[in-house]
């Protein structure tokens, strides 16, 4: 008994001891502390970046330019500030920072051409963290996120199967061409190796010659005893520095040998335009009516307007005869929405300007309810703006009625294709003098004249209710009187 109680004392002993010992080995010592902190830090794991994409600033826009930088890598940056100057499918845009912080990183540097949407371009880390330390994403992560039909497995392709000769056909009369039964005779095969697919059963030519490529037959056959043709003498080789008939390819960026060509890089503004020009053509179906207009009344009017230093154009008058004659007429200030006809409230005249990357139209909003010095005002700001690239994409989307204008560079008139999803576009031309009847007095006298096209989507506008338009248009633009009133 004594010896139990003797050992049960020393195991509760060892015991304490051992938990004593564990204790020790297990409290946390400082160096530990040193080193879970530095693995923790961002030294090794990095600043958590924010990640700027590459925009939609466009509704037509998949891919953009990145042409200047407007923030370098290290600087503060405040929310609306502007990050980098894009060129999108329409203009030269400015990318504004929705957040505060700092720029750590540019990805894609100036000059970097067709961008795909969602690309990541640059990181901004925020405010107070250290911009040298942010985390850089793996490299396939500044690229896009690809369609789920590109992930689709590749199914390899399947080996070419050896062709096998064509059945012998087992009855019904036999049709050759002329020139099939010709190589037949020369080769001694028997039309019914070959397998007709010319029309009711016509054995072609081409069919003859499958056959030739098939058939063991034609090499083993002798060739029947015929004339042999004379032989052709050989071209003559062209003469040195003639023009070949079939150039060499160039090579893009490098001038190309005499008679080669040169790729040009097409900008995304000339992309665009190649795009939505050819689905005009091929998806509206487009109808043309042309009037002559008097334009007596209005450069009466622009030469009394002038004395008082009052400057408009032509121009500004025919754009505020076709807003009026729009309000005037609501059935033809409408849009296609795919379905059908979207009939329009506001008029917004779309003014074609050429600049140096193409054509774009900027917007005269509600130009029915604007004199004409303001409209000219307008015009001429958004032509500069376009001119320089600097039109906001609020600025050229969403007009209801294109004008193009060719008149100053001496065109009498001209067919315009339609901008979609709009109805109509309207052509103008120069103003010319001619000698016309006078109904009233049956005498000849001088007129200046200007020809108007008017290109129509037969869908929502007809032949009919372009007519109209026209007669509207032209009787606005004759009494200038009658778009004040209007």
């Amino acid at each position: 008994m004594a010896a139990s109680l003797r050992l049960g004392r020393q195991g509760i002993l060892f015991g304490l001891k051992l938990s004593n010992v564990s204790k020790c080995l297990c409290a946390p010592h400082p160096w530990q502390e040193h080193v879970r902190h530095l693995f923790r830090s961002p030294w090794i794991l990095g600043v958590s970046p924010v990640q700027v994409q590459m925009p939609a600033l466009s509704p037509t826009m998949e891919e953009g330019n990145i042409v200047k930088w407007l923030k370098k890598e290290g600087e503060a940056v405040a929310a609306g500030d502007a990050l980098c100057e894009i060129e999108t499918d329409k203009a030269v845009v400015t990318l504004e920072s929705n957040d505060d912080g700092v720029m750590a990183k540019i990805l894609m540097e100036e000059g970097s051409r067709n961008v795909p949407l969602g690309t990541l371009i640059a990181l901004m880390v925020e405010e107070g963290q250290d911009w040298k330390q942010v985390e850089m994403p793996p490299p396939d992560a500044a690229a896009p996120p690809a369609p789920e039909a590109a992930a689709a497995p590749v199914v390899p392709a399947a080996a070419p199967s050896p062709v096998t000769p064509p059945k012998r056909a087992t009855s019904g009369p036999l049709r050759l061409s002329p020139a099939a039964r010709h190589i037949l005779d020369t080769h001694g095969l028997e039309p019914k190796l070959a397998t007709a697919t010319g029309p009711r059963g016509l054995i072609t030519k081409e069919d003859v010659l499958n056959l030739l490529k098939i058939s063991p037959a034609a090499k083993a056959a002798p060739a029947p005893a015929a004339p042999s043709p004379a032989p052709t003498p050989a071209a003559a080789p062209p003469p040195p520095g003639s023009r070949p008939n079939i150039p060499p390819l160039s090579v893009p960026g490098k001038p190309g040998a005499p008679g080669t060509f040169t790729e040009i890089p097409a900008s995304n503004v000339r992309r665009i335009i190649a795009q939505r020009l050819t689905q005009s053509k091929t998806t509206i179906p487009h109808s043309y009516a042309s009037v002559d207009c008097d334009m007596a009344a209005v450069m009466s009017l622009r030469k009394d307007l002038a004395r008082d230093q009052i400057k408009v154009s032509v121009n500004d008058f025919i754009i505020k005869a076709a807003a009026v004659t729009l309000k005037e007429m609501p059935e033809v200030n409408v849009t296609w929405s795919g379905e059908g006809p979207r009939a329009l409230d506001s008029v917004h005249i779309s003014i074609a300007v050429a600049t140096d990357k193409g054509l774009i139209t900027p917007i005269i909003r509600d130009a029915a309810n604007k004199g004409v010095q303001e409209i000219s005002a307008n015009i001429k700001a958004l032509a500069q703006k376009a001119r320089d690239g600097k039109l906001l994409p609020e600025e050229y989307q969403g007009g209801s009625f294109s004008i193009s204008n060719l008149g100053m560079f001496g065109v009498s008139g001209f067919s315009a294709v339609i901008n979609p999803p709009q109805a109509c576009i309207l052509a103008v031309g120069t103003s010319r003098s001619e000698l016309r009847l006078c109904e009233d007095s049956q005498s000849l006298r001088t007129q200046q004249l200007m020809t108007v096209t008017l290109s129509s989507d037969g869908r929502m506008v007809d032949d009919e209710l372009a007519s109209r338009f026209l007669n509207k248009f032209r009787s606005n633009l004759e009494k200038p009187q009658r778009m004040a009133l209007a």
